[in-house]
């Protein structure tokens, strides 16, 4: 599915050195120079500057170890996606599970889509949280997966070609250590946000996000903004560790044990729902149409 010599490349950067990334991949130091000669060869890159202190990445090098473990990760995630394929019925709904697009939402409410279609079944398919992987993933809705729910708006739907079934409207909130000042409130104000540092995604990722901060930078300046690029681990960490705020809604209360997230006497929401392909399968249709009758009210599509 992929190159072998990439598990190699990857040893050889983490390790630094041959003789070290060779003792952990438990092969000759010359066996793996020979890989690293062979790939380098055949892409016709340098990916390592060697001199006496050891190796280091080219940029070509720096490039291709950002590129090669979501390569592996993604062949290795296809071979299983193609086994459960093997296992799998007709009436399969193949949900996409990750960091922030838990499914929990539509295990509690499995119960009343039973009761709407009995031979509908659920199989949860695990992926990595990785930009690349949103952009697959979501390209690419019924093919590997056929659903998943987050939060989005319009300007995402068209950027990431698909489209959602929404099913509420997600208050904005703030997520801060349970050590931070303001940990002990059970609701905030713009004002308890003053001198504060709340991170927020960039400009142009979401309408939702960017009327958010619009009404920070007019009105409360006194609220300092910290541009991220992808919601991961990192950034839930980074909160935590560093004393800042980040926006967050409840759905996402269960991703960090150290965070707590809190509602903010403000205005400002975000959809939430069920992403699938613009042109959804009958199966998903159906399904689709099970969610409204067993939520007993009509959700926009």
């Amino acid at each position: 599915m992929y190159n072998p010599q990439l598990e190699t490349f990857i040893a050889v950067a983490d390790c630094g050195s041959f003789s070290k990334a060779a003792e952990a991949l438990f092969i000759t130091p010359t066996a793996v120079i020979k890989q690293i000669n062979l790939l380098e060869s055949n892409l016709s890159l340098q990916l390592f500057v060697r001199s006496f202190r050891g190796l280091t990445l080219t940029k070509a090098g720096h490039s291709l170890y950002n590129d090669a473990k979501y390569l592996i990760q993604y062949a290795k995630d296809s071979v299983v996606r193609a086994r459960n394929a093997m296992q799998e019925g007709d009436n399969v709904i193949r949900i996409g599970t990750s960091l922030m697009t838990p499914c929990q939402y539509l295990l509690e409410l499995w119960p009343r889509l039973e009761a709407v279609c009995p031979d509908i079944r659920f199989q949860l398919v695990p992926f990595e949280n990785t930009p690349e992987n949103a952009r697959e993933i979501l390209g690419n809705l019924g093919q590997n997966i056929d659903v998943i729910l987050g939060i989005f708006d319009d300007v995402m739907l068209r950027l990431r070609r698909c489209d959602a079934l929404e099913l509420s409207r997600e208050p904005i909130c703030v997520a801060l250590s349970v050590n931070h000042r303001l940990a002990n409130r059970r609701r905030l104000s713009y004002k308890d946000l003053y001198g504060e540092t709340l991170m927020l995604m960039n400009r142009n990722w979401s309408s939702y996000v960017d009327a958010l901060r619009d009404d920070l930078q007019s009105n409360h300046p006194q609220i300092r903004i910290e541009d991220f690029s992808f919601y991961d681990i990192n950034v839930f960490n980074r909160c935590e560790g560093g004393d800042r705020l980040l926006m967050a809604v409840r759905r996402w209360d269960h991703i960090h044990p150290l965070l707590k997230i809190l509602p903010v006497n403000w205005a400002h929401t975000v959809p939430y729902g069920i992403l699938h392909s613009p042109k959804p399968s009958d199966l998903v249709l159906r399904f689709l149409n099970a969610v409204q009758q067993a939520l007993g009210t009509p959700a926009k599509q």
